[in-house]
């Protein structure tokens, strides 16, 4: 582990160093003669590093930049592990510019506090001696924690105070929910217990995630909504299921951060074994695919009919190249046609193959009759295009008998090719909703 760092490969600091880096989340690091000097995380390495080279610089920013002569950056899945890497690799290399993590002798903590409705708390020092059921960290500053706690809290309520006499402020917008007051005043003995069991239970998973046992929530939460929905208590079935969605969202493929310190390039080989488990599976069918470099996926949205657009996205070796990303806005009018406005957006992408370049295999947000419009239109193109039907994301691929085209489905299973698609189709459906709801709203102001 000290010695990740010194391995990981370095480039030169140039002020357009920042056009080579990936726009994911990640952890970059500044070096002068090949020692750390800052280590900073990023929701978008391109953008945060491109920062770094304004002319308005703080002076102690200003500083470091001129001092520095080398970059680095480990890719990540998602702002929460950008989060807990940075805390752990300033821990261990202390670098001179991280000031609040070299400077403080008691670095910050994430507490969970042993009592009846045990508390979330950030402390400055841990005492052997105090009874914690667990503490994370140390954390490099308050703003990391913070953005910790922020997700987290969003999707398990916990409170951070002591029990009082009256609801917390937190409790009326859902941050502190069942809040412990609140429960302690009840006189029903049965619904007091039972609300103190949620309590705990959103304790409990929160500390699960930060444990990193993301997969054993989401089955327990699975289990917990299907329980709920076969006893047709379908209020508490959806709190679960948004619980899910949430979870989903900020952990995408989580992986310990302790993975990213033994392999650096661990994104990037996960990226490439998840188009080669797809490539594997397509080939299954004989269709000869020898590389899956460049992906677009389109999703079409609206709003009974009414401001139908429509996205491409497009994702190079695994990882979403924004340069080519397209916002399409349906031409045929006030329709709920799906077929023909998907007929409409691929018959105007076809034009841009040119300027746009091609696809090696596009991905329609759909199934067999999505497939179908686009097939008719790209035929004779060699173009590989598949569907992904929500229901149970099975796969609709195109196979060949004799002249004949016949579309097969398959299930996808757990695994490195359904995080792919499921990434692709979801990055195509936010696209597609953002240039509706602009729309939307630009419709309703000019009425």
């Amino acid at each position: 582990m000290t010695n990740l760092l010194k391995d990981l490969p370095k480039i030169g600091l140039t002020p357009k160093i920042y056009l080579s880096l990936p726009e994911t989340a990640g952890i970059y690091v500044f070096f002068k003669d090949s020692k750390p000097i800052y280590i900073g995380k990023a929701i978008n390495l391109k953008r945060r590093v491109s920062s770094y080279f304004d002319i308005n610089l703080e002076i102690k920013t200003g500083r470091m930049i001129s001092e520095a002569d080398e970059l680095s950056f480990i890719q990540v899945e998602s702002e929460l592990e950008a989060l807990l890497l940075e805390a752990k690799l300033i821990h261990t290399y202390m670098p001179k510019y991280n000031i609040v993590a070299k400077d403080d002798k008691h670095p910050l903590y994430i507490q969970i506090t042993r009592e009846k409705y045990p508390r979330i708390v950030t402390a400055r020092k841990i005492s052997e001696k105090q009874k914690n059921i667990a503490f994370y960290g140390p954390f490099p500053s308050t703003r990391n924690i913070t953005s910790v706690l922020r997700m987290l809290r969003h999707i398990f309520p916990f409170s951070d105070h002591k029990i009082g006499k009256r609801a917390c402020l937190y409790s009326h917008i859902g941050l502190c929910n069942p809040c412990p007051n609140e429960i302690e005043i009840l006189t029903d003995v049965s619904l007091k217990e039972s609300k103190r069991k949620i309590y705990l239970k959103n304790i409990s998973n929160l500390k699960s995630v930060l444990d990193g046992n993301i997969f054993t929530v989401k089955t327990h939460l699975t289990h917990d909504m299907e329980g709920y929905s076969n006893k047709k208590d379908f209020e508490n079935a959806a709190t679960v299921r948004d619980q899910i969605q949430k979870l989903i969202y900020i952990t995408q493929s989580q992986m310990p951060t302790e993975y990213y310190m033994e392999n650096p390039n661990l994104l990037e080989d996960v990226r490439k074994k998840e188009l080669r488990e797809l490539a594997n599976i397509l080939n299954k069918y004989k269709l000869g695919i020898k590389r899956l470099k460049r992906v677009e996926c389109f999703d079409v949205a609206h709003l009974a009919g009414a401001n139908a657009t429509a996205s491409m996205v497009t994702f190079t070796n695994g990882e979403p190249d924004k340069t080519y990303y397209r916002h399409f806005r349906i031409r045929q009018g006030a329709s709920q046609d799906d077929y023909a406005s998907m007929k409409e957006v691929i018959a105007r992408r076809k034009k841009h193959f040119t300027d746009w370049g091609r696809p090696d295999l596009v991905i329609v947000d759909g199934g067999k009759g999505q497939v179908s419009v686009f097939l008719r239109e790209l035929q004779g193109e060699e173009i590989l295009v598949i569907g992904l039907a929500k229901k149970f994301e099975t796969l609709v691929i195109p196979t060949k008998v004799r002249n004949t085209i016949n579309l097969s489905e398959f299930r996808l299973k757990k695994g490195c090719a359904l995080n792919f698609v499921q990434r692709i189709r979801d990055e195509a459906h936010r696209f597609a909703r953002e240039y509706h709801h602009k729309l939307f709203t630009r419709s309703l102001i000019g009425s």
